[in-house]
């Protein structure tokens, strides 16, 4: 593949970022890939010719990797788009905001850095959109079968791609004014912009799908009337209720959950209408709890936003610097991360007990009470338990505070109660494949799955979207050959 010893005579380089203390200036996308030029070539160049492509497996959707990173190496981008896409309905998200577990399943990553493959894949996606390589996939015949998408996230729009593109006539239903759902309204607008987002939506439009904004399923349009409509329903709203922290001061004004505030600013920075209560966080000192993607992301955009300080903390441990040894290659590695957003300022801290928010005679929040505390080794087959750390306790400043501590489950009511889906005992939409309990209605990404990420969504779009399409035949393995040739090139 590519350069035989290209990994020999080349390490690992990204594009470079504007400088923190610029970016933080305004909310628009900062790393610089145009800057980047012929050092993609050499970046590909480093694919070996391994023998057992570890990156597939890393993959959730089962990208071409070496054989993509070899027609970068030899500049044949025509080709290496047309590899790449057809695996991936968007990688103009995932080349953004993917945490690459493929990288980390990449043979040269056993002892050396990987392969840049996330960086290559945003630059195939955008060298395709610049030499007009990306189209709209547009049906050869329609089938007259009709499919209704409820939620616009990624599972949604991959599923409506998929199906749109095998024949069948697809109608995205969102609740919000614009299509995106998490893309447009969870991911902020430094990570992926969302003139991003629309130039691909422009294109699924042109190709044939309907998209019906303003319409919440279950609430202003009944979801057993729109059933009747169509020949196949599919849920794909999401996990969207957060999980809470029941403690002292929790009603405080200005406790707030994650999405809250990244959703609303947004649609500060695109101009929009906030829909609720202005929350910003201009010479406050920020407290966000959880340590995962979304609490980077309120950290990026409390930045933004002029914070006085930020803490961040999390009530686990701190992550080991390196692989540890019970999560040997080619596993994904839960390590210490610092993402772009703790490189523009914040104090992280770990094992730390968030006991009650602390407010004024007004009710808001001016400062949290927490403790550090101590994990015991946990017991064959019991979860580990913690201990409060003997005179640890203190009281931090706290103006703003934000939960990022995951998502529970979808909605239960709305759409799931009017259709009657059964749910599983975690309050997510139980499934047999991807079907639901109701005929002809099936559910996708994390309304079925729990909480994940981008890229797993997509896959889960796409798999669904080919039990659907054989559904609709009438014929479970798919042996119409011309219209199974459909489903696949698409």
């Amino acid at each position: 593949m590519g350069k035989a010893t290209g990994f020999l005579e080349h390490g690992r380089e990204l594009p470079s970022k504007i400088a923190p203390e610029v970016r933080i200036q305004d909310n628009k996308e900062f790393v610089l890939n145009d800057a980047f030029g012929s050092k993609i070539g050499t970046q590909a160049s480093r694919c070996m010719d391994c023998g057992v492509p570890f990156c597939h497996n890393g993959c959730p959707i089962g990208n071409i990797i070496p054989e993509f990173n070899d027609a970068v190496y030899r500049d044949s981008w025509e080709e290496a788009w047309h590899i790449l896409s057809s695996t991936n309905n968007f990688p103009e998200f995932t080349g953004r905001v993917c945490p690459a577990p493929c990288e980390s399943s990449c043979v040269l990553g056993i002892n050396q850095d990987p392969i840049t493959i996330c960086n290559i894949e945003k630059t195939i996606v955008e060298t395709a959109y610049r030499e007009g390589y990306a189209k709209p996939k547009t049906p050869r015949s329609r089938t007259g079968k009709s499919v209704a998408i409820i939620g616009s996230g990624p599972s949604g729009l991959a599923a409506a791609e998929q199906l749109n593109s095998a024949g069948h006539t697809v109608t995205v239903y969102e609740r919000d004014e614009k299509i995106g759902g998490l893309l447009r309204f969870g991911i902020p607008d430094f990570k992926l912009s969302m003139s991003v987002i629309d130039r691909k939506l422009d294109m699924m439009a042109q190709a044939g799908i309907k998209f019906v904004v303003n319409a919440h399923i279950g609430v202003d349009i009944d979801a057993r009337e729109l059933r009747k409509q169509h020949d196949v329903v599919l849920l794909t709203g999401g996990s969207t209720v957060p999980r809470n922290l029941p403690i002292p001061g929790r009603e405080l004004k200005g406790v707030h959950f994650a999405m809250e505030f990244l959703s609303q600013n947004n649609r500060r920075a695109n101009n929009m209408d906030l829909k609720t209560a202005e929350i910003h966080a201009a010479g406050k000192h920020v407290v966000v709890i959880g340590g995962g993607d979304t609490g980077s992301d309120c950290v990026g955009t409390s930045n933004r936003h002029g914070a006085a300080s930020i803490t961040q903390v999390e009530i686990m441990p701190m992550p080991p610097e390196k692989r540890p040894v019970n999560q040997p290659w080619p596993a994904y590695p839960m390590i210490m991360r610092t993402s772009t957003s703790h490189e523009e300022g914040c104090e992280r801290h770990w094992n730390i007990l968030t006991k009650e928010f602390i407010g004024n005679d007004d009710g808001q929040v001016t400062a949290l009470r927490i403790a550090d505390i101590h994990w015991n080794e946990a017991k064959p087959g019991e979860r580990p338990g913690f201990e409060e750390v003997p005179g640890s306790e203190r009281i931090i400043p706290c103006d703003l505070a934000f939960l990022a501590m995951g998502f529970l489950h979808p909605e239960p009511q709305g759409v799931l109660a009017q259709l009657n889906i059964g749910l599983d005992e975690r309050g997510n939409v139980a499934t047999q494949g991807f079907a639901t309990n109701q005929p002809g209605v099936f559910a996708a990404g994390d309304m079925r799955t729990g909480q994940s990420l981008v890229v797993r969504c997509i896959n889960e779009g796409r798999e669904c979207a080919r039990e659907i399409d054989a559904y609709l035949m009438g014929d479970s393995k798919l042996e119409a050959k011309d219209h199974s040739l459909m489903l696949s090139e698409s």
